[in-house]
């Protein structure tokens, strides 16, 4: 059985969905929800580099702030079925941060969702679930 469960979580349903299977599945466990800032976010919000650059500061108050938002609903989330829940946000990559906090941090198993794309939407836009999987030092669990 699991000890140190880690579960990377965003805005989505499908992050939603990983968190109530962990926190069903393992409610033993030591549980920590991890949020990714993706530096690559940073310039989606203007587009244009330059200007993402100019309002570094504004822009990173700004995913923080998300993050925070996004990190407490889960604890809410978390404590419906009595899990106190440790939280964590990095920057960086995605699927790499994920494997990264899990050899960082004894972790024994990861929980990822998965959008369920197929086709050319996966080929192009890659998956998370998928990279986090075949790059982990540790079982992961998939959730759709």
């Amino acid at each position: 059985m699991a000890r140190n469960v880690l579960v990377a979580v965003d805005d989505s349903n499908q992050s939603t969905e990983a968190l109530e299977f962990a926190c069903t599945e393992y409610p033993e466990a030591t549980i920590t929800a991890l949020y990714i800032l993706d530096p690559g976010d940073f310039y989606a919000v203007s587009g244009i580099e330059g200007t993402a650059m100019a309002n570094y500061d504004e822009v990173q108050g700004h995913h923080e702030e998300r993050a925070e938002n996004i990190l407490e609903a889960a604890r809410e989330q978390a404590a419906e079925h009595g899990v106190e829940l440790e939280t964590e946000h990095v920057l960086g990559s995605v699927s790499r941060s994920i494997v990264d906090f899990a050899a960082e941090h004894d972790i024994d198993h990861i929980v990822v969702g998965s959008h369920g794309r197929t086709g050319a939407s996966r080929i192009l836009l890659g998956s998370v679930a998928e990279t986090v999987a075949r790059r982990s030092p540790v079982p992961v669990t998939i959730v759709r």
